[in-house]
């Protein structure tokens, strides 16, 4: 038998286990909600990392290079004094105008503020910036009331912060440090981690939490994306210095780093275990299936057909079956999760941060590749089986 003559045989009896599928329609049903069940989970983990990584990815800019204390891994464990902050001001490479270098120097702290949907306190930044911190960063505007006026006790609340914590309406006061904060306005930033922000004047910040004349992080915008090395080869050879220059891209990077690797690393764990009940509950329906079909495959055996296509007959019916419950659960979880804003904390900065679940096309990829492996081993064995069934015996039972 040919190529050809094989093909024909695999197709013939892929349809007949197909057009019996309806029958078996009760026990089908069990691994499309079982595979269903399992890439919703998955693809509801993992969308929070998606959405956490993509919240920082458009945060930065190629053209905004941070600056923080050499050794510091996030703005918390950093300190800069103010010839610092003028040596760093001063470099070439930095974009300014009329009014000088487009640079922002600030100090970042935590304060409590109770979740909106749990009323649970959680850390919340309020940051410090200059004047041109607003121009520095990208996309950054205010959308309700008005800016905070420098020099006075006013603050501006990020839309992801002013959506999950409560009290933080235009016109609310807040005590904190030495001081109470007045809520002035709101702004958005493109989505950004700014969002998850609270902003007011680093030089009312400073003695409010008594920090004298130190800041933690210095943001510069840049002539080009391509004046980066220029600025950092600058500073960092600078004897009077003692600093770290990133972009703000990779800034953003590595503070997603930790979170994204244990979400993702949670959700491979609870997929694992949830697969190994689907690929039982498909390799106990295939089997199943095969019982139902002993005699039908016994009497294709009998007309000359190989072991080969009842193997791939079951395989099809296995994948197919993952494959609906796949997209089933891939859908179910695009409506859940998909865009869902929640807050969580970022444990290399110790603070909330805003977010939106994302369901990306590779993550339902990812998914539908997990659903297909799960049909796979469901249908392996009872296929090899089918492949063995006794000709005569099956036959006799005819």
């Amino acid at each position: 038998m040919g190529l050809f003559g094989w093909m024909r045989q695999v197709s013939a009896v892929i349809r007949l286990g197909l057009r019996t599928l309806p029958l078996r329609i009760g026990a089908s049903s069990v691994v499309v909600i079982g595979v269903a069940g399992v890439v919703a989970v998955f693809v509801g983990v993992l969308s929070i990392a998606e959405g956490f990584k993509k919240t920082m990815e458009v945060s930065g800019s190629p053209d905004t290079a941070v600056v923080t204390r050499s050794g510091a891994d996030s703005e918390m464990t950093s300190i800069l004094t103010r010839d610092d902050v003028r040596l760093i001001q001063d470099s070439p490479g930095i974009r300014r105008t009329e009014d000088g270098a487009l640079a922002s120097a600030e100090l970042f702290v935590i304060v409590d503020l109770p979740k909106q949907s749990s009323g649970t306190v959680a850390n919340v930044p309020l940051r410090g910036v200059q004047p041109r911190g607003f121009q520095v960063r990208k996309d950054v505007r205010i959308v309700g009331g008005r800016s905070f006026e420098p020099g006075r006790n006013e603050m501006v609340v990020g839309v992801g912060a002013a959506r999950q914590f409560s009290g933080l309406e235009v016109g609310s006061v807040h005590r904190w440090g030495r001081n109470e904060w007045q809520v002035v306005g709101h702004f958005s930033a493109g989505g950004g981690i700014a969002e998850s922000e609270l902003w007011c004047d680093v030089g009312v910040l400073q003695p409010a939490y008594q920090r004298g004349t130190t800041f933690q992080a210095v943001y510069a915008k840049l002539d080009s994306a391509d004046a980066f090395t220029q600025f950092k080869d600058a500073l960092t050879t600078n004897p009077q210095l003692n600093v770290k220059v990133q972009r703000e891209t990779e800034f953003y990077a590595e503070q997603s780093t930790l979170l994204y690797a244990i979400i993702v690393r949670l959700g491979i764990l609870i997929a694992a275990l949830m697969g190994i009940g689907a690929v039982f509950s498909a390799l106990n329906t295939m089997y199943t299936a095969v019982a139902a079909r002993t005699r039908e495959i016994a009497t294709l055996r009998a007309l000359g057909f190989g072991g080969g296509p009842v193997v791939l007959s079951v395989l099809v019916e296995s994948l197919l079956l993952a494959l609906v419950g796949g997209l089933l659960g891939g859908g179910l979880a695009y409506v859940a999760f998909n865009g869902y804003q929640t807050a969580t904390i970022n444990w290399q900065s110790f603070s909330q941060v805003a977010f939106a679940f994302a369901v990306t096309p590779p993550l339902l990829v990812r998914a539908t590749a997990l659903a297909l492996i799960i049909g796979l081993l469901g249908g392996l064995f009872p296929g090899v089986r089918a492949a063995r069934v006794s000709v005569s015996a099956a036959l006799r039972e005819l």
